[in-house]
C-alpha cells in the first residue's frame, strides 16, 4: 500500500490525540469514563460528582460494541476506568471479553439489589427501566396480561416489535430462556413473529408511534421512551398517549421484565480509588434523582422515587431474575429468533 503524506499525517494526528487523552489519565484527581449512554442530563451527574469530589471527569461517548472493542485494541494501555452501557446484555459482553475488573464495595453492595447487579461484583446497574406492552385502549378490549399472552393466535396481525439482534429483544428472550427452557422460549418466539402486524423495524419510539397510527394496536417497548412522549412532544406520539394503555405484565407470575443502565470497572483502569468513588456515587440519592428526573428511569436505590410522570404509570412487581441470566443466554435467544424466522 503507497504510503501518502496526508496518511502520514492522519496517523500521527491520532497517536496525538490518544496520547492527549491516556496520559493525563495517571495523575490524581482524575477519572476516564468510557460511556454508551447518550442523555444530555447526563452532563448533571458528571460536573455534580467534579462539584463534590475535584476529581474532573474525561469521557469518551460511543455506541457500545465500539467502546468494547477499543478497550479490547487498547489492552492493557487503555487509559479508560470506567465503563457505562445499557442492557445486561451488552454489559455481559464486555466481562466475557475479560474488559471489567470486580470491585468489593459495602456502598455498592448495599445500595444495589442483587438481582441488579453481578453475582462477584463485575458490575452493577444505577438505573432501570422496564420492558411492558402497551396497547390502543380503542381498539382492545382485552389486552395482553403476560408476555405468553403476545404469542396468543388471537392476537394474530396486531403487535409490532423490534429486530431480533436488538438487545432489548435478546434480553427479553434470554428471560423467557432463564425461567421458562428453551423449547418454550422458543414457542415463545414463533407465536410472537406469527402475530407481528409488520416486519421488525426502527426503536421503540417507532414501535409507539405505530401503535399511535393504527399500523399495530398492541407493542413492546421500554417505559422512558412512553413518558418522553408524556412529558415532552415526540412527534406522532404525543397527541395520542391518552389513547395508548400500558400493561407490566406477568404480575401474577415472574414479574415485569427490567434491565438497566450499568457500571462497571475497567480491567486495566489506572484510576481505580477514583473509578470506584464513582461509581458509588452513581448510586448517591442525587445521582438517583438525576436518572430518575432526567430520563425518566426508575432508581435502583430503596427509597429514591421515580419521578411522577413514571410513578403515573403505576405500581408494579418487576422480575428478580439475576440480569446476568440476560447475558448467558443472549446468544441461544439470537439462535431461536433465527430458527424461527424472526428478522
Amino acid at each position: 500500500m503507497t504510503i501518502t503524506a496526508p496518511r502520514v499525517l492522519a496517523f500521527l494526528a491520532s497517536v496525538a490525540a490518544f496520547a492527549a487523552f491516556a496520559a493525563p489519565a495517571q495523575a490524581d484527581g482524575e477519572v476516564n469514563i468510557y460511556s454508551s449512554r447518550h442523555y444530555d442530563t447526563d452532563e448533571r451527574l458528571y460536573s455534580d460528582f467534579t462539584d463534590q469530589t475535584g476529581i474532573e471527569v474525561n469521557r469518551i461517548e460511543g455506541n457500545a460494541d465500539e467502546l468494547i472493542e477499543r478497550l479490547k485494541a487498547e489492552g492493557a494501555n487503555s487509559p479508560a476506568d470506567v465503563f457505562i452501557t445499557v442492557d445486561a446484555g451488552r454489559i455481559w459482553r464486555a466481562d466475557e471479553a475479560g474488559l471489567l475488573a470486580p470491585v468489593e464495595s459495602d456502598v455498592l453492595s448495599e445500595r444495589v439489589p442483587e438481582a441488579l447487579r453481578h453475582p462477584d461484583g463485575h458490575w452493577f446497574g444505577v438505573s432501570t427501566r422496564a420492558r411492558v406492552i402497551f396497547y390502543d385502549k380503542d381498539t382492545v378490549s382485552e389486552p395482553p396480561q403476560t408476555y405468553a399472552d403476545l404469542a396468543d393466535p388471537k392476537y394474530k396481525g396486531q403487535v409490532c416489535a423490534r429486530s431480533s439482534s436488538n438487545i432489548y429483544m435478546l434480553s427479553l428472550l434470554a428471560s423467557q430462556i432463564a425461567h421458562n427452557g428453551e423449547d418454550a422460549a422458543k414457542a415463545w418466539a414463533q407465536g410472537l413473529k406469527d402475530n407481528l402486524a409488520r416486519d421488525p423495524q426502527g426503536g421503540d419510539t417507532d414501535q409507539l408511534r405505530a401503535v399511535a397510527s393504527g399500523e399495530c394496536t398492541i407493542a413492546l417497548a421500554n417505559t422512558y421512551y412512553f413518558v418522553r412522549a408524556i412529558t415532552g412532544d415526540v412527534e406522532g406520539l404525543s397527541d395520542a398517549v391518552d389513547r395508548i394503555g400500558v400493561i407490566f405484565p406477568d404480575q401474577d407470575g415472574n414479574g415485569a421484565h427490567v434491565n438497566i443502565s450499568g457500571v462497571a470497572l475497567a480491567a486495566n483502569a489506572p484510576n481505580r480509588e477514583n473509578a470506584i468513588q464513582f461509581m458509588e456515587y452513581l448510586t448517591s440519592e442525587s445521582a438517583q434523582s438525576y436518572f430518575a428526573n432526567g430520563n425518566n428511569e426508575y432508581p435502583v436505590v430503596d427509597g429514591v422515587e421515580a419521578n411522577s410522570a413514571v410513578e403515573g404509570l403505576g405500581d408494579f412487581e418487576a422480575d428478580d431474575l439475576n440480569l446476568s441470566e440476560l447475558g448467558k443466554n443472549q446468544a441461544r435467544a439470537q439462535e431461536i429468533y433465527n430458527e424461527v424466522g424472526y428478522k
